[in-house]
């Protein structure tokens, strides 16, 4: 989506997201993959932040478990050096301060893209003047702290409450801590529960800390937290510090506790497509005319009857919450299907999985895909996302996932940074988001599918998985052109031509037709390999390895005792015997003797990559036939589903996803 805050010098459209509503109830939550301590397991020794917990909960008696638990489901514990979260928290305890966050303008990502990414008629890449002025409106300006929900303002009541600076409540943790036990033993006050020492007497309490203003999300963070407590956590943070969560394991909370908190009722059921296990509300984006004979802002389709759905689209919003809901309620803008709030993990569904969003620059995509808006920024890795939000978006994907029999990998989970370009002219301004600091690993741990190697050594290919938070490639271009980025944690690695840190970069022939160099700008994809996606090995070398990718070997560090990635036993394609080299696309559509006369054929014309003799590439499932959806006009009538005999194979070409002929190929250790 486009902002009015100026961007960076090779601009790109900001979009916005975020939303809401559904009640959950414990015992529906998707169970969340990860490294619990037992209720017996042996625990890190304190360090200063796990006693600065214990002394918080003993100041404002408050159960340690609770205190814990709740920072876990903001922040995993991390401290992020005191800059604030996309929603405006600080601290472990993601205590909010918008106002002060809203002082550090946004980041806008890279890309000018055309999110309908269909050729069948004008391409979407400009604001018209209604909505410019839609974006204008919604820009965020620095308002008055009483302009604000109460949901981005619990830093000003943690100061009334500690008598502290509300500078040291978002620099030091320590002080946060102590702030956000504070507004959790006032939160149990004001509902006139008792200081319990029971973690079970604190629903209502920890309900109310999410900010939440419907029942349901706040419904759907108290059980989050109490899954935590149940089953327990351990971690390092981000400062180094290990703190630990002992599983509780029987606590059963009074969950009757919220129906005092006199919160919104969302709208939702019937119209809703989400779990019940997350608060979910439905805020429509409009299908409707305007202009010459020009409509928006989603098609109708009639899917998975008519096209089956076999993508799912992660995106970040470059924007706020705010912006983004005004911004989907525009007809001459363009669409996704759901957008997520990172502050409680709130969920707001635009478009109906059945019909078209208009998000993925790539009509081939966009027609075979629903999209998720993630509230966040880019170029901005410690504007960080929370777990809360983490968690409902795994749920709601599993969810889309289990209905529309989509598997849980990189292939057809992607990133907006991983679909490609319909045209050789149009992947330089595809979009880049999430980027390297969405935790792809964490993610797909959370949707019961993590990374693990499935093959032993010198395997054929092989899984991307950095150590997400120890693994902090240098990247520029975050704030300024030219400078370097803040050191993060990242799911990428950078490929080299050689087996040494000092070689240049790989090119992208696509991104860059004049033969330049690939850089470590945030946006710049020509040489990076993301957590989770697969390639087939091309060369092991000591503490490197080399991999298939743009049509050439691709090398990156891979040390045994410290490794970027595990071995894997995934379906493989090579050219056909005879065939020196095959055509990559960016969209499947079928052959033109497929198309009726009264439908345009659309041209499949190559991208400038090439599978060569001699090289394999990680197959995405198998092959199906060419398809193409037209429906260029408002009236629905015509709309018809093209589909071909020509039969194609996805592939991981690079760090986009391609397509190949299946009649080119040929495949080896595919399941049928």
């Amino acid at each position: 989506m486009q902002g009015s805050v100026p961007p960076p010098p090779r601009s790109r459209r900001a979009r916005a997201l975020r939303a809401g509503g559904v009640v959950a109830s414990a015992a529906l939550l998707l169970p969340l993959v990860s490294a619990a301590p037992s209720a017996t397991a042996e625990l890190p020794g304190p360090g200063d932040l796990q006693r600065d917990f214990a002394a918080a909960a003993d100041r404002y008696q408050v159960p340690e478990s609770v205190l814990l638990g709740v920072s876990y489901l903001q922040s995993r514990w991390d401290t992020h050096s005191g800059a604030p979260s996309v929603s405006g928290g600080y601290g472990p305890m993601h205590l909010t301060d918008a106002r002060t966050a809203l002082a550090e303008a946004p980041h806008h990502s890279d890309g000018t893209e055309d999110a309908r990414g269909d050729l069948s008629r004008p391409a979407r890449t400009e604001h018209t003047e209604s909505t410019a002025r839609t974006a204008r409106d919604a820009a965020p300006r620095v308002p008055r702290s009483s302009e604000l929900p109460a949901r981005l303002r619990t830093l000003d009541r943690a100061a009334a409450l500690t008598g502290l600076p509300a500078k040291e409540l978002r620099e030091s943790p320590s002080a946060n801590v102590l702030g956000g036990a504070a507004l959790l033993a006032a939160a149990q006050r004001d509902l006139g529960e008792p200081l319990s020492t029971d973690p079970a007497d604190w629903y209502g309490a920890v309900a109310r800390f999410s900010g939440a203003d419907d029942a349901a999300t706040a419904t759907t963070y108290a059980n989050d937290v109490y899954d935590v407590i149940r089953g327990g956590e351990r971690r390092t943070t981000d400062s180094g510090q290990r703190v630990a969560l002992r599983a509780v394991p029987r606590v059963a909370p009074d969950t009757s506790q919220t129906a005092r908190l006199g919160l919104r009722r969302t709208a939702g059921a019937p119209t809703t497509e989400c779990p019940q296990t997350v608060g979910c509300e439905w805020i429509p984006a409009p299908y409707e005319e305007f202009g010459d004979k020009d409509y928006g802002n989603h098609d109708k389709a009639d899917r998975p009857a008519a096209q089956s759905i076999d993508y799912i689209v992660i995106h970040d919003t470059e924007g706020s919450w705010d912006t983004t809901i005004k911004l989907i309620q525009t007809p001459d803008y363009v669409s996704w299907n759901y957008t997520l709030r990172s502050s409680d993990g709130h969920i707001a569904q635009h478009v109906l999985a059945k019909d078209v969003a208009w998000h993925a620059g790539n009509w081939y995509v966009n027609a075979k895909s629903v999209g998720l808006e993630h509230e966040g920024f880019l170029t901005a890795p410690d504007a960080w996302y929370t777990e809360a939000m983490y968690r409902t978006s795994a749920r709601l994907v599993r969810y889309l996932a289990d209905k529309y029999d989509i598997p849980l990998n990189r292939q057809r989970i992607l990133g907006h940074d991983n679909v490609p370009g319909t045209t050789t002219a149009s992947i330089p301004g595809m979009h880049t988001d999430p980027g390297p600091y969405w935790d792809w690993a964490h993610y797909f741990q959370l949707l019961g599918a993590p990374f693990q190697a499935t093959a032993g050594a010198g395997a054929d290919a092989v899984t991307i998985r950095p150590q997400y938070a120890s693994h902090q490639p240098s990247y520029t271009d975050c704030d300024k052109a030219g400078q370097a980025c803040p050191p993060h944690g990242s799911g990428a690695v950078r490929l080299h031509t050689a087996p040494d840190e000092s070689a240049p970069l790989v090119k992208d022939i696509g991104l860059r037709p004049g033969g330049e160099d690939s850089t470590t700008g945030v946006n710049d994809l020509g040489a990076r390999a993301s957590t989770g996606q697969q390639y087939a090995v091309a060369e092991r070398r000591g503490d490197w390895t080399a991999i298939w990718y743009l049509g050439q070997k691709a090398w990156f560090h891979n040390p045994r005792t410290r490794p970027t990635a595990v071995n894997a036993k995934v379906p493989l394609l090579t050219p056909k015997p005879g065939v020196a080299e095959v055509p990559v696309y960016g969209r499947a559509y079928p052959e033109a003797s497929a198309y009726p006369a009264d439908i345009p054929v659309q041209t499949v014309t190559p991208l400038p990559y090439k599978v060569l003799a001699g090289q394999r590439y990680v197959v995405g499932g198998l092959a199906a036939p060419g398809e193409y959806y037209f429906a260029p006009v408002f009236d629905i009538t015509g709309h018809r589903v093209v589909r071909g005999k020509e039969k194609y194979y996805e592939i991981q070409i690079g760090h986009r996803v391609g397509y190949v002929k299946a009649s080119d190929v040929e495949v080896s250790g595919m399941r049928r």
